[in-house]
């Protein structure tokens, strides 16, 4: 697979925006080019090109640059200019979109951008027979996210384990392992994904606790 093409002329604005972001959140974690080739396992020139805002590149060498960066893959989208004071609000006009050169995908991010929260929002238009597949694995600071599905279906493999879900349909997950989404139907399909960069919500029961309880409780 490729890790990228030439920015389309339309792409302009998003690509500036994640090469922003890239480029914000290296130098605050203090590394330098090779230093984030090396956590991410995406090439040097490939990064020194993204953060020129030169390329496009794919959802999965994305997600291998959050991996290293230590952020959710929304999160490289999720900036907007310094000089843009951030609001509570934001407009369905102004939510960025982003489409996934390799599977076609369009992203959207709902959340205000800039906004201080643990919680992104994010809308996939998923196009029928298209599939993604994320092997970036764990990172360094807990991740959970949960899958809405809208409209359609959508099969994720997370780890070992197949989830085949329709409409209506919630997964929730901690990204910690090789998750792959996929559409084998042939309609289009449309998912929500809530984020939480933080750990699990104050009063949310750990799964293993409620393992050892269900345990103890007569079948």
């Amino acid at each position: 697979m490729q890790e990228s093409g030439r920015a389309p002329a339309d792409d302009t604005g998003i690509n500036e925006r994640i090469a922003r972001r890239v480029r914000d959140l290296r130098m605050l974690r203090g590394y330098t080019l090779d230093a984030l080739a090396a956590r991410s396992g995406v090439s040097r020139s490939m990064i020194s090109l993204i953060e020129r805002a030169s390329a496009s590149p794919t959802a999965v060498v994305l997600d291998k640059l959050a991996a290293g960066l230590g952020v959710s893959l929304a999160a490289l989208f999720a900036g907007d200019r310094d000089d843009a004071p951030a609001q509570p609000l934001v407009r369905r006009a102004q939510q960025a979109e982003w489409r996934d050169p390799a599977s076609g995908y369009v992203r959207r991010n709902l959340s205000p951008p800039g906004w201080p929260s643990p919680i992104q929002l994010v809308e996939v238009d998923f196009p029928a027979g298209a599939r993604v597949a994320y092997d970036s694995g764990g990172r360094e600071s807990a991740l959970h996210q949960q899958v809405w599905v809208v409209s359609g279906r959508v099969d994720i493999t997370f780890g070992e384990q197949r989830h085949e879900l329709h409409e209506g349909d919630c997964l929730a997950m901690r990204v910690d392992q090789p998750l792959v989404f996929s559409n084998p139907s042939s309609h289009a399909a449309r998912y929500v994904v809530a984020i939480c960069d933080a750990p699990a919500a104050v009063g949310a029961r750990s799964v293993s606790s409620i393992q050892g309880r269900q345990a103890q409780e007569p079948v």
